[in-house]
């Protein structure tokens, strides 16, 4: 598979990568051996770039994947992981509901100090077995997760003695690079007004569908070498279901707007001959910034369905096609948008 740069660094990633969220048992349970399977199928794809996070299954899924990489030549993969959130363990039966299955007795406080990112990074050393980690981001910071008041202290906190951390971790050659792992648009400009970021991994808001991050976010970018990495190609899994009765998008129920456009997308996609899946996963590769685009699935069949619609690549004319049946999230408002 086609390998890409990660920002202004030496570090190359895979085209396709793949998200480990499903492997902690997000919505529904995944047993270690569909794991296993999961990422090996992923391996003999071609995929060599892996994220995951404390957060995925409140570490039950940096432990899966770290089961699955340590039988891997040294050098051979890239692997990411996130800060941000400390994990504490807590009696068992008594875990909150987070939309995980079946997650470790662990819970989470967030803390993007110094400290708190050099702690978070040693317990996922811990975690996944392994002793090396290329790729640091900084998660879920931004009022998408915790609305404007609670994440002007995170942003404070982070900007006044996290960057620090990840400077040293990256200077001294534990980690290769950085950035912010996120839902949304605002946070980046606001953190990269302030900070330099080798990269950024954005969920949701540079797809076929919503375009949030084309009018400053990828300018912004290009000006400064900071690659994106791709999540949600599929908005929640109306890019990949289409407009049918229960699609979701951004982690609701899609409106009828919604519903409307992905209607539309679905028959540019159809007199062309291919699937709308297939438009979405590819669209990002078009952008020279975008490194990677990150699918995740807890399930073999699944992650082979979504490797065989990866090629052959689209005419990139095509896309024009769509242009008028795109979006853009709404201004966040104070409260947070995902809870």
């Amino acid at each position: 598979m086609k390998t890409r740069r990660i920002g202004k660094t030496k570090l190359e990633v895979t085209e396709i990568s793949f998200g480990a969220a499903a492997l902690g048992g997000l919505y529904r349970a995944c047993p270690r051996e569909v794991a296993i399977d999961t990422l090996q199928a992923a391996w003999d794809s071609g995929i060599r770039y892996f994220d995951v996070a404390p957060w995925y299954g409140l570490g039950l899924a940096e432990r899966r994947v770290g089961d699955f990489l340590r039988d891997q030549a040294d050098g051979s993969y890239v692997l990411s992981t996130k800060v941000g959130r400390l994990l504490r363990p807590v009696p068992t039966g008594t875990v909150p509901h987070y939309g995980y299955v079946d997650p470790l007795s662990f819970d989470a406080d967030y803390d993007y100090s110094y400290d708190g990112i050099m702690r978070s990074v040693e317990f996922s050393y811990a975690r996944l077995g392994l002793n090396r980690i290329d790729i640091l981001y900084v998660h879920d910071l931004g009022g998408y997760t915790h609305g404007a008041a609670k994440n002007a202290v995170y942003l404070k906190q982070f900007l006044d003695s996290g960057v620090k951390a990840l400077e040293e971790l990256r200077s001294s050659g534990a980690i290769s690079a950085f950035g912010l792992g996120v839902n949304e648009v605002p946070v980046c400009l606001d953190v990269m007004r302030q900070a330099d970021l080798d990269c950024i991994l954005l969920a949701g808001r540079y797809t076929l569908l919503d375009r949030s991050a084309v009018a400053e976010l990828l300018p912004l970018c290009r000006q400064k070498g900071t690659s994106l990495v791709i999540g949600g190609v599929f908005n929640s899994g109306i890019l990949a279901t289409g407009p049918v009765p229960g699609s979701h998008f951004d982690y609701m129920p899609a409106d009828d707007e919604v519903l409307a456009k992905v209607g539309a997308m679905e028959a540019i996609a159809k007199s062309h001959g291919v699937p709308l899946a297939a438009a979405a996963i590819q669209f990002p590769l078009n952008e020279a910034i975008v490194a990677s685009v990150l699918i995740g699935t807890a399930k073999p069949s699944s992650l082979t369905r979504n490797m065989e619609i990866v090629e052959p690549r689209l005419a990139e004319a095509i896309y024009g096609e769509f242009e008028p049946y795109t979006l853009v999230a709404p201004p966040l408002g104070a409260e947070a948008v995902r809870v």
